[in-house]
């Protein structure tokens, strides 16, 4: 009979000697480091903001788009979904009153309390150059 060789061990077994980890004198097969580092996250662009708040509605123009706090509901407009943004005082002229008309021809609206009244005056300039800077087509 003739003698059969050992079985083999399972997987495929140790690395050939010149390929071993830690041979003194030998190269190392480490992964390569990639030849750039990984870029931070980008900031969102910059632009003019408009912001008003009372105890519980808020309206913000951004970059963006459009957006109403109503509470606890969110309402985000982008602007390609946007036909057009209205505004005006309230009818005691205590409030601010924004409309967005969706490109569907729904109407969305948010009312922010101006206290004190004047800072309602403050808001109207703020609020038009803001639209003009984004919408400037109206």
């Amino acid at each position: 009979m003739t003698e059969q060789p050992p079985p083999p061990a399972p997987g495929f077994g140790p690395p050939p000697p010149q390929y071993a980890p830690g041979q003194p004198g030998q190269p190392s097969y480490a992964p390569a480091q990639p030849p750039y580092a990984p870029l931070p996250p980008q900031p969102a662009p910059a632009g003019p903001e408009f912001l008003a708040v009372d105890k519980r509605n808020a309206v913000v123009v951004d970059v963006s788009g459009v957006v109403f706090e109503l509470g606890d509901f969110t309402m985000e407009f982008p602007w390609p979904e946007i036909r057009s943004v209205h505004y005006k005082a309230s009818p005691d002229g205590k409030a601010l009153m924004v409309a967005v008309v969706h490109m569907d021809g729904r109407f969305f609206e948010c009312v922010v309390e101006a206290k004190p009244r004047t800072k309602l005056q403050e808001w109207f300039p703020q609020l038009a150059w803001v639209l003009g800077h984004y919408r400037p087509a109206g």
